[in-house]
């Protein structure tokens, strides 16, 4: 059968047989993909540092009846920080079963792939606040699933001046008005709106080149996990490993 050349992250890995691999792996072009990789667990290995979660390399795999099978493998990343912190171990496999539960086999997942690695970067490279990270993530993530907040007006009646509330229900900013109305809302500072306004729109890079203080991040955990979990009508929590 004919190779196919990808870049992919492992999602998740398991056992299987004496010295096998079943890997689940997120593509750009092929979506959410399963992959055998045989022998990946023998000390000596080529396949050995690529077969790891959370590793993003250049994969050959072919097509099999039920699964794709990988050849060989070029590691381009390995996010070795993620390895030698539990808390940010913790919070990265959170990050990658959300993932799992929202792809799909040949969904082009390249926007969700590129949120992928720069939130495993940065939780490997910075020291940023992993709770702060993960609701970035999160809000970025719900774009690319189809449920962009409304940002600029109130979504109920058009009023671009005095915003006040975000609705979780009818998704996005209200007006003082409208927002007094919607049992639904939270009410908002400015510096937290603005922090949504910039996850939304921010160039994919630079997603998390800002900070938040105080009240407004407390602000933007709050929304964004409550958000979340009302759009995707499960609550994820961190689970100790």
């Amino acid at each position: 059968m004919a190779n196919i050349k990808i870049n992919g992250v492992i999602l998740s890995e398991s056992n299987v047989g004496d010295f096998d691999k079943m890997l689940t792996m997120l593509t750009p072009g092929l979506g959410k993909i399963s992959c055998v990789a045989k022998g990946a667990r023998r000390p000596k290995s080529a396949l050995l540092a690529g077969t790891q979660m959370f590793c993003f390399g250049e994969y050959m795999v072919y097509k099999g009846t039920i699964n794709y099978h990988i050849n060989s493998v070029e590691p381009i990343e390995v996010f070795y920080n993620i390895r030698t912190d539990l808390d940010k171990l913790k919070y990265a496999v959170h990050i990658n079963k959300i993932i799992k539960d929202v792809t799909h086999e040949n969904q082009n997942c390249y926007n969700i792939l590129q949120l992928l690695l720069n939130t495993l970067y940065t939780i490997s490279e910075t020291d940023k606040d992993l709770e702060f990270i993960i609701s970035i993530f999160k809000l970025r993530l719900l774009c690319y699933l189809g449920f962009t907040p409304q940002i600029e007006k109130c979504v109920n009646c058009g009023e671009k001046e005095d915003l006040k509330y975000f609705s979780l229900e009818d998704n996005g900013f209200k007006c003082k008005i409208c927002g007094r109305q919607d049992t639904s809302c939270i009410e908002v500072s400015e510096s937290t709106m603005n922090a949504i306004r910039y996850t939304i729109t921010s160039p994919a890079k630079k997603i998390y080149s800002f900070t938040l203080k105080d009240e407004s991040l407390k602000e933007f955990k709050l929304i964004t996990k409550l958000y979340f979990n009302e759009k995707l009508e499960k609550e994820y929590k961190i689970d100790e490993l």
